[in-house]
């Protein structure tokens, strides 16, 4: 016969099963006590899947709420996960997991030799116009003088198309992550190189909204050597000024900034 603290762990293995619901819980421990407006911001999907999501998470005890007057915040509730730690981990493997886990962190530090590029810049604008800015054929048109195309949906394919109607494109990747209005997530490669994922590097738009401005940081990692490197230190903070040109005044720069002879 199953006991209710059984059923209770049963519930909460199936709210874990699911990755939206994984996502809502990291959101939850970044920032604690969110609205389900708040939560919707950065989960693609209606608000009505949002609500199922968080009831499962409630049912199974991972999330609490609090009424504050006609708003219901949401809170993260690790007990149910201490419980399970303390059952199948705390008395027989901590110590071992524990080293496994430095092992394996050490390992990854001594391999990860790519080189990687952080560009951080700051606009006056909204989170959505960035997003769209950074995705929309037409807007990329504008500033950066090829069309990125896709439907940014996870998975998806997309490519950075030349604007002069030759249908090339010179760079091409997948979807990795596409979370409107705040990340998004790619991989790049040469056309030749997309069947060669070793060969990609990675890139992730981080848009971060404070009062009437917004932080976009740009990090590609996993960078094919030193050139490559020179290569985006150059262009990525010129494409970053035309969209913020264009962004917050309706026009890009007067010139292409890429083109600026350097020292």
């Amino acid at each position: 016969m199953r006991s209710e603290g059984d059923n209770g762990t049963d519930q909460v293995f199936r709210a874990l099963a699911d990755e939206t619901r994984r996502r809502l819980l990291d959101r939850l421990h970044e920032q604690n006590g969110q609205t389900l407006g708040e939560l919707c911001e950065r989960i693609a999907m209606t608000r009505q899947s949002v609500t199922q999501h968080l009831a499962v998470l409630e049912g199974a005890r991972l999330i609490s709420t609090v009424r504050r007057g006609r708003e219901k915040l949401h809170y993260l509730n690790p007990v149910p996960l201490h419980e399970i730690q303390e059952r199948w981990i705390d008395k027989f493997e901590r110590p071992r997991l524990r080293a496994l886990g430095e092992l394996k962190r050490r390992a990854e530090e001594a391999m990860s030799d790519k080189p990687s590029y952080v560009y951080v810049t700051y606009i006056a604008s909204t989170p959505e116009k960035v997003w769209d800015a950074l995705t929309d054929a037409d807007l990329t048109a504008a500033y950066w003088g090829h069309s990125n195309v896709s439907d940014w949906r996870p998975g998806s394919r997309w490519e950075h198309l030349r604007t002069d109607g030759s249908g090339i494109a010179d760079a091409v990747g997948t979807v990795v992550e596409s979370e409107r209005p705040t990340r998004l997530v790619t991989t790049w490669a040469a056309p030749e190189r997309e069947g060669e994922p070793h060969r990609h590097s990675r890139v992730t738009f981080d848009i971060r909204p404070h009062a009437d401005i917004v932080r976009l940081t740009v990090t590609q990692e996993d960078l094919d050597g030193e050139d490559e490197l020179r290569a985006v230190s150059a262009g990525w903070p010129a494409v970053l000024s035309n969209l913020k040109s264009l962004v917050e005044t309706g026009a890009p720069l007067p010139q292409e900034p890429w083109l600026v002879p350097g020292r």
